[in-house]
């Protein structure tokens, strides 16, 4: 049973970068045909994509997101990763790691982690 787990830090000051990982367990990263997606929900919003990388290790981003967010994965320790430049009270949200075999169709969800920016 594959699960996922966010980590990182839970207060972001405005103008740095929000780094998170995802640690999976259960499964690996380089498993045929997943795809590995960052997701955040801001307070009384709904769910936004950010990107996903993919089994292979390809990367694909939102176009709102795509100047600020890098997500990379790292096979041997077997978690993927999200930074994201230039962090603003907007960017404050509860942030997401899921898998799916599409993109848009995720049936593993981590629980999410808090990420607030502010001064």
């Amino acid at each position: 049973q594959v699960k996922l787990q966010e980590s990182g830090p839970g207060l972001v000051k405005p103008s740095q970068a929000l780094s998170l990982t995802c640690t999976v367990s259960g499964g690996s990263i380089t498993t045929n045909y997943y795809y590995w997606s960052w997701i955040r929900q801001s307070p009384g919003k709904g769910l936004e994509w950010i990107g996903y990388i993919d089994y292979g290790g390809s990367t694909h981003y939102s176009l709102s997101l795509r100047s600020r967010a890098l997500i990379s994965r790292d096979t041997s320790g077997n978690h993927f990763s999200l930074q994201l430049s230039s962090m603003t009270p907007e960017d404050t949200a509860v942030y997401f790691c899921a898998r799916g075999l599409r993109p848009d169709i995720l049936e593993v969800w981590g629980q999410g982690t808090v990420v607030t920016v502010s001064s």
